[in-house]
């Protein structure tokens, strides 16, 4: 197997699993339709950069540990089970909290976007940091998969980190389209009950998510 012919083979399995329904997208989704492109590329960027760190992992046999260890891959299962639960948990009681508030025009909607602030930037990349790498099926699927497609006699940091980008690159590409698609209908989706209720949906689907992932035998 060649360079190349590795990278367009890991471009098609990765693509698949790209636009996969799941928790990145549902996330992303929420982030686009409830706060703005810049609030949703944040948390786009943070997913990516959790899928960059364990494709670097699973290069340098990092994740080979977490594969081996049944103790180390229960405590960061539970711990991302914990944190998808209280993620949820979150957006369920803000959606109760704002219901039972009457509506006033300073919790009007951000126009165009995020609000500025460095702080909720960054709260909204670490929060799809924090998705990312507390999912041990990203590792275990790096661990898994990433040795197939690094041809012999290649550098494994190297070709794990350029794998790696690729998938990056197509989320990139994805999120994109779901937040620049999702901005054309925006204004019309941009009331209090619909935010409501697609806080509501996504706060069931993270406790859903983190339910069955502390549930799981592997």
């Amino acid at each position: 197997m060649t360079v190349s012919s590795a990278l367009a083979s890991f471009a098609v399995v990765a693509g698949m699993l790209t636009i996969m329904p799941g928790l990145d997208t549902a996330l992303v989704l929420r982030s686009a339709l409830t706060q703005g492109r810049r609030r949703a590329f944040a948390t786009a960027l943070g997913i990516l950069c959790g899928v960059l760190v364990w494709g670097v992992a699973a290069a340098v046999g990092a994740s080979a540990v977490l594969t081996a260890s049944r103790l180390l891959y229960d405590a960061l299962r539970v711990a991302g089970a914990a944190y998808l639960v209280w993620l949820g948990i979150g957006m369920l009681r803000r959606t109760l909290a704002e219901r039972r508030r009457p509506a006033s025009p300073q919790e009007a909607p951000e126009a165009g976007g995020a609000p500025a602030t460095e702080e909720t930037w960054a709260r909204s990349w670490a929060r799809g940091l924090g998705t990312s790498l507390l999912n041990p099926k990203n590792g275990v699927f790096y661990m898994a998969m990433l040795p197939q497609f690094i041809p012999e006699g290649a550098p494994h940091l190297l070709m794990g980190v350029v794998l790696a980008a690729v998938h990056d690159l197509e989320g990139l590409v994805w999120f994109s389209a779901l937040i620049f698609g999702t901005h054309l209908v925006r204004r019309w989706l941009d009331r209090a009950p619909v935010r409501r209720a697609i806080d509501a949906v996504t706060g069931t689907v993270l406790v859903g998510f983190g339910v069955k992932l502390a549930l799981a035998d592997s």
